[in-house]
């Protein structure tokens, strides 16, 4: 053996050892909790297998801690799942999981069968793809027969194994649920807190949000992680018992939670959902439930499903989380239409998990309804949503110390005339150049549905609206780089990245410009049918409510509200602002196609694989021709356009008799 030989053998060899060692530490401290060293010395590992791999890519393989680590998407492409990822039947009393135990128990006909119980945790499902033990396809639930493909994003996820442990078959399926820790969480918002971005509501919101996530460095820097609780080989299950599969994907090197139990009749289930409720709190992680599943494979695949779910498991929905506390103070949200919004500032207190301070008040009839008074008492639920709702005053409690609230009669932010239009339950601020009014435009104008401004966040905006250099949208593009690096914690660079943005946006199209000027009214939906009918900004002014309201979807509302912004010279004035600015404001010839009568009002319905069309161009080449997309078939669907392996959806159609097209049928339709 020569000495290149030799050299090569040793790299070889340390490459090896150092994959071997990050993944034994790797197992003890996501699988063990019981880490042997620090992080400073993983990470030092991590580095060099990386340098090694760099200057030896022939030796890279796709089951390396480091490939983990990703780079960018250009987008997410659909997945058809194999086998549907379905939903489950809700209960949400005892009586509900008795009525399913009788089922079962009828359905078995005499036969003997145990339950699984296991936590069902609040994240999202994924369906993990396994071709001979290493890790091959990574997909989101989606509508339970079309996933988004997030394989390099799942791929960061530590304890996803890029390889499988022992023998496996040539191809296994693992279904998980992808949550975030509450200590991780809590870490992220604080984070984001401190750079002045918006954090996230609760955890599984973040869950969801990371995974979506189109750089897979910033998927990995936040820690997801994963309980699996599903495993199939084809469309069949590979064990008699559901319970031996748990103990499959344990010896493969998943962790599996180990909240969960065998239960041999309806009164273990209900000791165990018990015993897990009095626990929720303690744990690191959200659930909302317990799911009980028939133990044994052979009924479960004889029991079958409905249209929507199986009939030998349920999920067992926790109670809405509620708790009483005290109400310090409601203050005045502005949002950029200049409608006022109370919210509720409460003392502290914990709830599912996290510190609510805060609770949603919506309007002056819900204070009037509930009869509040601030220093009451109040009971409070959260059930899914952003922030919680008050349920009641609690009367009972009240000691005199009470004060009766009054809605304001003027803006809390500019002090200008507020009025509630009659037959309408929300106040509104009169003063188009109130502050909170003009921060919110350009936060909505610089979204990513509307011009699409990275970069351009509540903090900043504040600033440059506060500081006095921007009114309207209009200024945003008179900004100059001294005057943003002027402002407090904003480098140069920065600076220069957002006039940059700026600049990108000009060319982002009609649709998008007519979203983002915020005409009352006017969404994304209607947006893109103004602007491809009229195909410039001009064209759209010049419009008349008869001719506005004669256009399939608008209707008389839309056409008032597009026609009335039209003849606001404040609004012409800005438009024409933008214009002088360079902002494009007509389509071109290869912008967008013209409106067609096959498609105009039709309803279409995508399923299974495109071949010629990712599933986003051809939901874009429907609407621009102004056909409408849905998720869904129903008697109310116009055309099915099927690919290879379209599943229940076609079927469905074929059962409705809507009208089925191949992907050859529905490129000559749009030619």
């Amino acid at each position: 053996m020569n000495l290149f030989e030799s050299a090569e053998n040793n790299i070889e060899t340390e490459i090896e050892s150092l994959r071997a060692e990050i993944n034994h530490h790797n197992e003890l401290y996501y699988q063990k909790a019981a880490p042997e060293i620090a992080d400073v010395e993983f990470d030092a590992l991590l580095v060099r297998l990386r340098e090694l791999e760099e200057a030896n890519p022939e030796l890279i393989t796709p089951d390396s801690p480091t490939q983990r680590v990703g780079g960018r998407a250009e987008g997410f492409k659909p997945f058809v799942h194999r086998v549907p990822l379905m939903s489950l039947d809700n209960s949400y009393d005892l009586d509900d999981l008795r009525a399913f135990d009788e089922r079962c128990r009828k359905l078995a006909d005499g036969r003997d069968f145990d339950y699984v119980a296991e936590l069902k945790i609040d994240g999202l499902s994924v369906a993990l793809h396994y071709e001979n033990g290493i890790l091959a396809a990574g997909a989101t639930r989606g509508d339970g027969s079309v996933g988004d493909d997030v394989y390099s994003n799942v791929k960061t996820i530590r304890t996803i194994p890029l390889k499988l442990k022992g023998d496996y078959p040539e191809r296994v399926e693992v279904r998980g649920e992808v949550f975030l820790a509450r200590s991780v969480f809590e870490k992220i918002n604080a984070e984001l807190d401190m750079q002045g971005e918006k954090v996230f509501a609760n955890p599984r919101n973040a869950a969801a949000g990371t995974l979506r996530q189109l750089d897979s460095s910033i998927v990995r820097s936040r820690r997801l992680d994963i309980f699996p609780y599903d495993l199939l080989s084809g469309a069949s299950k590979m064990f008699a018992t559901h319970w031996e599969i748990f103990e499959w994907l344990e010896a493969k090197g998943f962790t599996v939670n180990p909240n969960r139990a065998l239960c041999e009749n309806f009164d273990e289930l209900t000791e165990f959902i018990g015993a897990m409720q009095a626990k929720r709190d303690s744990l690191d992680y959200d659930i909302d439930g317990v799911v009980v599943k028939i133990n044994q494979t052979r009924l479960q695949q004889e029991f079958g499903a409905t249209t929507k779910a199986p009939r030998w498991a349920i999920a067992y929905k926790y109670p809405a989380m509620q708790a009483t506390t005290r109400l310090n103070a409601i203050n005045i949200q502005v949002g950029r239409t200049g409608a006022l919004t109370p919210v509720a500032y409460l003392e502290p207190v914990t709830l599912a998990g996290t510190v609510v301070a805060r609770a949603s008040l919506h309007n002056e009839d819900e204070i009037k309804r509930l009869n509040i008074k601030l220093g009451d008492y109040v009971l409070i639920e959260k059930s899914g949503e952003i922030i919680p709702q008050i349920l009641q005053v609690i009367e009972s409690r009240r000691d005199g110390t009470e004060i009766d609230y009054e809605f304001p009669k003027n803006c809390p932010v500019c002090d200008s005339e507020v009025v509630r239009p009659e037959g309408e339950a929300v106040t509104r601020c009169t003063n188009p150049d109130c502050p909170a009014k003009v921060k919110a435009r350009i936060l909505y104008f610089a979204a990513r549905k509307a011009m699409d401004i990275e970069g351009l966040g509540d903090v900043l905006v504040e600033k440059l609206v506060d500081s006095g250099i921007v009114r309207t949208v209009a200024d945003l593009y008179d900004l100059k780089l001294e005057q943003i690096a002027e402002l407090e914690r904003m480098a140069e660079k920065s600076a220069t990245n957002l006039i940059n943005q700026i600049e990108n946006s000009k060319t982002r199209g009609l649709q998008r410009l007519l979203y983002g000027i915020d005409i009352r009214h006017v969404g994304e939906r209607y947006a893109k049918i103004l602007a491809n009918h009229y195909r410039s900004i001009d064209k759209l002014a010049e419009a008349t409510v008869e001719e506005l309201d004669a256009i399939h979807e608008i209707g008389l509302t839309v056409a008032v509200s597009v026609f009335n912004f039209f003849r606001n010279p404040r609004n012409i004035e800005t438009i024409e602002r933008l214009k002088a600015a360079g902002v494009k404001m007509e389509i071109d010839g290869g912008d967008s196609a013209s409106f067609d009568e096959n498609f105009v009002g039709k309803t279409f319905v995508l399923t299974g694989k495109l071949e010629q069309f990712t599933r986003d161009e051809a939901a874009r080449l429907i609407e621009e021709r102004g056909g409408r997309v849905s998720s869904s078939v129903s008697k109310k669907t116009d055309y099915v356009v099927a690919g290879e392996d379209a599943g229940s959806k076609l079927t469905k159609a074929e059962s409705l008799g809507v009208k089925v097209l191949s992907e050859d049928e529905f490129k000559e339709m749009i030619s």
